[in-house]
């Protein structure tokens, strides 16, 4: 039986995960008490079905306080279990919940949005201190939260590790959910090439371009051997998610080609990749 607790602050996608979980035939709890998840453990594990439970800041504080004692409990209980925390910059919380116009759980008259998120953000840090996996859902559309959970959840049998590489812009910030971040601003830059401008990293004069400069296999040859090494260390110690995020000026030409030939490698040596460019419209 495996275990799930999604956790994260109001309006950065719990409710999608928890419901694409049910899609994949968890059985899937919103909001349970923490207490009540080791009975609920010992309820469930004779009929071996995986389980989500979504735990955040709606739980008693009291509650809250007992999650990390609780979670030694449930090691012993779950043969697998996980924690997945989902989290979007306050502009953007801020933005959903205006669109949505719903309340924040903890917002009331004498407790603006804003005080809100940041009393939520220290009532579920010892949480997200805890997660396996965290999903920075700032710039994901519904639909593509939906993917990026499936893909990086179920993964073939014979692959333990989901191994994200993404590419982005440093003039547009550094993913917050990144475990390793490599900035490649060293390699000579195809947008100051008229001709190659308007194109990415995945179209063919960028990588012929790009392809012609030393630097470039030699840092992909870098980033390879570094993971290569370190990556079975993480497996050892059940470590189920990685994310590697490439970065460059703008996201669009060297860090996208960059992320296409490791995610190439990494997927002909048997690893389950996923990939995303976060910068480019999808």
């Amino acid at each position: 039986m495996k275990l799930t607790i999604v956790s994260g602050r109001s309006g950065s996608g719990k409710s999608v995960c928890l419901h694409v979980l049910e899609d994949l035939g968890y059985y899937c709890i919103d909001n349970l008490p923490v207490s009540l998840l080791p009975a609920l453990i010992k309820q469930i594990a004779p009929h071996q079905q995986n389980v989500a439970v979504g735990i955040d800041a709606r739980n008693i504080p009291a509650e809250l306080d007992r999650f990390v004692s609780i979670i030694d409990e449930l090691k012993k209980l779950a043969s697998h279990y996980e924690i997945i925390f989902l989290d979007a910059e306050d502009l953007t919380l801020l933005r959903r919940f205006s669109e949505t116009r719903r309340k924040h759980p903890l917002s009331s008259e004498k407790t603006s949005l804003q005080e809100a998120l940041q009393k939520e953000s220290h009532l579920v840090e010892p949480i997200a201190q805890l997660a396996d996996l965290r999903i920075d859902t700032t710039r994901l559309k519904v639909q593509q939260l939906r993917e990026s959970i499936r893909d990086r959840l179920v993964s073939k049998p014979n692959q333990s590790l989901s191994l994200l590489f993404e590419s982005f812009g440093y003039k547009f910030g550094i993913p917050v959910d990144a475990d390793y971040t490599f900035d490649i601003r060293c390699i000579p830059n195809p947008y100051w090439d008229t001709n190659l401008r308007h194109l990415t990293g995945m179209d063919a004069p960028v990588a012929e371009f790009l392809e012609q400069q030393p630097q470039t296999q030699k840092i992909i040859d870098d980033i390879t051997k570094f993971l290569e090494t370190w990556l079975p260390q993480f497996e050892g110690d059940n470590r189920n998610y990685m994310t590697v995020a490439i970065g460059c000026t703008g996201g669009q030409h060297r860090s996208v080609y960059v992320v296409e030939q490791l995610a190439k490698h990494f997927r002909a040596i048997n690893y389950n990749v996923q990939l995303r460019h976060r910068e480019l419209k999808h």
